[in-house]
């Protein structure tokens, strides 16, 4: 057996190619959509791709199984459990629990465990040259490593009222299931720390029933089916603005990018231009780099792995937009945003520096403050303390007196924020409270300070923390 665990750590995805070397054939279970890393591996291990195979209609990716599919002849292998309102709406091979999908001298058997969404199925390979037992399951976003799939994502992200306690009692049931196999099957999900898909998932890459019976919370309730279904539903993070419409994207049928686009280099008078149409520039470099001198009205999101999630939360799919980047890493960008199917980018520049020496305006700067201006500024009555984190964090532990404001909801709750009174801004490390200060900025605050130390400097230097119970 061939096998290789593909790992995209700019949505924390993974995916798989398993394949018979005997057959010259393989599968692939849950690709991205820059599917030149597939096409890769199979020529170099002079395999075919033959089967494309999903875990579930995904929320968080867009997949790239039609676009594998397109390149290479091979068959769509698609989960036709779920009810009539839980079906891919094109062309596949559908799959049903207990389906078995040969693969040369492999065989997978396919397993319905419903609760992460209705339609989940987890793949279950078994080696036959090496064994008749069954020894990998893929589980896609069902059992992670430390954790289990979150049920909420279909109301809470999509808005399908009624779903999350549904998902959960299957969850509980799904579960059941999972105990039944032997403790030596490995385990490899489709997602690992990092994920907005779960609220504790592990950073190791794969486990094994059997760990995961042990040290996976979800198993610590083998009877308590109301206690599970509340911890599970419980501080789970804010789910992404674009799972929505990543929803509807891998269920539908849609226009295919099978290559990964060339983003064009944008000359100065093109930038002032689209900037005075009001097309959105994101700019990409590091949040130290970006306070020193910004294009006003860009929105930094830092080119780091977060990238394509925070710029899921700020644009719509169908605008056009702008990032200001290195010309080395433009093709990094290009792909984290094609993978949630951002696909608008109409041009890039390098250099802000351009824009101010065209247009004879100055850019602008961030008023990064340190800990001990901070601390000082706390003395003052007229002071409000934003904290940018989401809900569980911010209930978990925070600094006395702070407004709580998610920063990927900012847009909608400029309300929170007063402009009378001097604001500090924060969240846990820096990266956030960056997005945040340019977002700020950009609708006309001019009274916010970037505390970027965050809670992790805030804590470390020993300074005190409430909760909310």
């Amino acid at each position: 057996m061939f096998f290789q665990h593909v790992y995209d750590k700019s949505l924390a995805q993974a995916s798989y190619f398993i394949g018979c070397q005997k057959a010259g054939v393989a599968m692939v279970i849950d690709p991205k959509r820059d599917v030149d890393t597939y096409l890769e591996i199979a020529r170099q291990n002079n395999m075919t791709i033959t089967h494309v195979a999903e875990t579930h209609i995904h929320a968080d990716f867009l997949a790239g199984s039609r676009e594998l599919a397109a390149l290479t002849g091979a068959k769509l292998y698609l989960s036709d459990e779920g009810g009539p309102d839980w079906q891919y709406q094109f062309p596949h091979v559908g799959l049903k629990d207990g389906d078995v999908i040969k693969l040369g001298n492999l065989s997978i058997e396919v397993v319905h465990t419903p609760g992460h969404t209705p339609e989940s199925i987890s793949f279950l390979l078994t080696d036959h040259p090496a064994s008749d037992e069954p020894v990998m399951l893929f589980t896609g976003d069902f059992v992670f490593v430390g954790d289990i799939g979150r049920p909420d994502l279909l109301e809470k992200a999509a808005g399908i009222k009624g779903t999350q306690d549904l998902g959960a009692q299957q969850m509980y049931q799904s579960i059941k299931r999972f105990t039944q196999l032997a403790d030596y099957v490995q385990v490899w999900p489709g997602h690992g720390a990092g994920s907005a898909c779960g609220k504790a998932l592990g950073a190791v890459p794969s486990s094994t029933v059997g760990y995961e019976k042990v040290r996976n919370w979800a198993f610590q309730y083998p009877t308590d089916e109301q206690g599970f279904v509340r911890y599970l539903l419980a501080d789970q993070p804010e789910p992404p603005k674009y799972f929505a419409m990543m929803k509807k994207l891998n269920k539908v049928d849609r226009p295919l990018l099978t290559e990964v686009p060339k983003v064009p280099k944008l000359d100065t008078d093109a930038l002032i231009g689209n900037l005075a149409k009001g097309i959105k520039l994101l700019d990409a470099r590091t949040k130290d780099v970006f306070a020193t001198g910004f294009i006003p009205g860009s929105i930094n999101i830092q080119g780091t792995n977060s990238f394509a999630t925070w710029a899921g939360w700020f644009l719509e799919y169908d605008e056009p937009f702008m990032l200001l980047a290195d010309d080395e890493q433009i093709e990094d960008l290009t792909r984290k945003l094609m993978r949630i199917g951002l696909d608008n980018v109409i041009g890039y520049v390098d250099n802000p520096n351009d824009w101010a020496q065209k247009t004879g305006k100055q850019l602008e700067t961030a008023n990064v403050i340190t800990l001990d201006e901070f601390q000082s500024l706390k003395q003052q009555n007229n002071l409000q303390v934003v904290d940018l984190r989401g809900v569980a964090e911010y209930n978990t532990a925070h600094i006395a007196g702070a407004d709580n404001v998610f920063v990927g909801t900012m847009e909608k709750n400029l309300d929170k924020v007063s402009k009378d009174r001097n604001v500090v801004i924060h969240c846990q490390g820096g990266d956030r409270a960056t997005i945040a200060y340019s977002i700020l900025a950009k609708h006309g605050y001019h009274n916010v300070l970037n505390y970027n130390g965050g809670m992790n400097e805030w804590i470390n230097a020993g300074n005190p923390v409430v909760s909310e119970s």
